[in-house]
């Protein structure tokens, strides 16, 4: 895979991530800064390593879930898994200034 077919690789799976939401806030996790990372190895396999508002989320089972089958329906993503993960713990200032704006943070 050269760099380019990993950049549009990425690029599907962020445009995926948009699709996802807590239901608790009208904001889609990339945007609200839950994703902190996404990898793609050679085959197409996804890495998303993320984390939920609070450890004690009601959507702890059910997010991680929706976002590896938003992430699989990606054109040229051969698996997805997702690594839960609460180090840093997320603070609103991990949010976009979109989702920030949609929210009237400011």
């Amino acid at each position: 895979m050269n760099t380019f077919e990993s950049m549009d690789l990425e690029a599907g799976v962020i445009e995926a991530l948009h699709q996802c939401y807590d239901p608790e806030i009208p904001v889609d996790i990339y945007e609200l800064g839950l994703v902190y990372e996404i990898k793609i190895d050679e085959q197409g396999a996804a890495r998303i390593k993320m984390t939920l508002t609070s450890p004690n989320c009601p959507e702890a089972a059910s997010l991680p879930f929706q976002v590896e089958e938003k992430v699989k329906g990606v054109p040229g993503i051969t698996e997805a898994k997702v690594e839960l993960t609460f180090d840093p713990p997320w603070s609103t200032c991990m949010m976009s200034e979109a989702a920030k704006l949609q929210l009237n943070m400011f």
